[in-house]
């Protein structure tokens, strides 16, 4: 007996999920600055990967940091939009909301340039010997 509740498997459920997302990551690269910026810096990092012959496990870092730094930068820009469709005026808990989420991707942005330079410096460093 198939299940016909709510949580029931839908295929085109499923589908306009993916459209969803999609057109959330579309308006992020349209009108997010930082957003760009993380991308760009991201298509930097992967041909500098490309150029100096990245191993699988230095891959394997860098996938995870550009991959979780766009993630975390749509969620900082979710967060951001909600505070503001909840209040316009300036309220230290709203305000508050968007600088720590603003700090999560600081602290992460921070963290994948440490393992970059840990990963890339080296690499570098064998071009001058």
């Amino acid at each position: 007996m198939a299940w016909k509740g709510r949580n029931a498997f839908s295929f085109g459920r499923l589908l306009a999920s993916f459209t969803y997302a999609i057109q959330g990551l579309r308006h992020a690269i349209k009108t997010e600055k930082n957003f760009q910026i993380h991308l760009s810096a991201a298509l930097i990092v992967s041909i500098c990967g490309f150029v100096f012959r990245l191993g699988r496990i230095e891959w394997v870092f860098i996938l995870i940091c550009i991959f979780g730094m766009i993630a975390l930068e749509l969620l900082n820009s979710a967060i951001e939009k909600t505070v503001d469709l909840v209040t316009e005026e300036i309220k230290p808990l709203a305000k508050q909301a968007k600088d720590m989420a603003a700090g999560a991707v600081m602290v992460y942005a921070i963290m994948t340039v440490v393992i970059g330079l840990i990963i890339f410096i080296p690499k570098i460093m064998e071009l001058f010997q």
